[in-house]
């Protein structure tokens, strides 16, 4: 993924594209459900690794990889963004994996929102008119959605926040999409070492190997992290920060029909009426985005 500036439109389109791929994460994630949460997160961050640095290595971003990690600034935000978005793994694949499917699509409901405040205290961003009124029916109906999920509610705010933290991180630090995601991988390498030693030294040892699906669903996980990451922090240098985070309710809107449709779980009228209005809203915010995009965007030269 090129680190040059893109046009709005493409990076709508990654960023649209980022969202179906983590809306379709919990059926990925069957594949691992035997798997210990942190050993899955640890073998992710592992195959992760390779893939970004054959990425660096085919796209000659080596120069770019050496000042980047010659920054004391740029690795303690990379340091505090590879922190953030590893206890967001974590928490995602536990609440799948322990069947808190709503609780994980709650959270990433509530992302926006936190995304959105984030971008006005520290961007200064501002929202047009039609804007500010979708996100006040969105945040109706994530409060519906809130009250009828209190004994979850923390893991939906850690997950809101950790990520809403990690975009805001990876927006602002002066490293590139791809690069940001090689040095987080390099941080949290010796760590996921250390914890799989660990594990393996322990009575049942470690899950990979033990079975052929299994072991291919924890090596795909390199792919399931490095391509939308690198996709989701393209599209979030080149776009405001407030549409990032609007774009945010798709993922959990996919997760939320997978919630009823793959994982069985029970359709409450708090969740019908969350879903109806985040959904108006969305079309209200794409809607007025797209509107104000034409006008943005400069007349093309008539051919002599």
């Amino acid at each position: 993924m090129s680190d040059t500036p893109i046009t709005r439109r493409r990076a709508l389109s990654l960023a649209l594209g980022t969202h179906a791929i983590w809306g379709a994460m919990p059926i990925y994630l069957l594949l691992v459900r035997e798997v210990p949460p942190l050993e899955y997160i640890a073998w992710r961050t592992l195959f992760t690794l390779p893939i970004c640095l054959a990425f660096v290595w085919y796209l000659s971003r080596g120069e770019e990889m050496r000042l980047t990690l010659s920054s004391g600034r740029t690795m303690r935000t990379l340091l505090a963004s590879a922190t953030a978005v590893a206890i967001n793994w974590y928490l995602y694949v536990w609440a799948i994996q322990t069947g808190h499917v709503y609780a994980a699509s709650l959270g990433y409901y509530i992302l926006p929102l936190v995304m959105m405040l984030l971008a006005f205290l520290f961007l200064k961003e501002r929202l047009s008119r039609w804007q500010a009124g979708a996100v006040a029916l969105a945040a109706l109906g994530v409060g519906a959605l809130a009250v009828g999920a209190l004994t979850t509610l923390w893991v939906s705010l850690t997950l809101a926040t950790t990520f809403g933290l990690y975009g805001l991180l990876r927006k602002t630090v002066a490293a590139g999409p791809l690069t940001g995601l090689t040095v987080e991988s390099m941080i949290l390498a010796p760590f996921a070492l250390a914890y799989l030693g660990w594990a393996a030294l322990q009575g049942e040892g470690l899950a990979f190997g033990r079975d052929g699906w299994e072991t291919f669903g924890i090596v795909m996980g390199g792919f399931m992290t490095a391509v939308p990451l690198i996709m989701f922090a393209t599209a979030t240098r080149a776009l405001p920060y407030t549409v990032i985070g609007f774009l945010q309710f798709l993922s959990p809107t996919i997760i939320f029909i997978l919630g009823l449709t793959v994982f069985g779980e029970e359709l409450k009228p708090a969740q019908l009426a969350c879903f109806v209005a985040i959904w108006i809203a969305v079309i209200v915010f794409t809607w007025d985005l797209l509107r104000t995009s034409r006008k943005a965007e400069p007349p093309v030269p008539a051919t002599p």
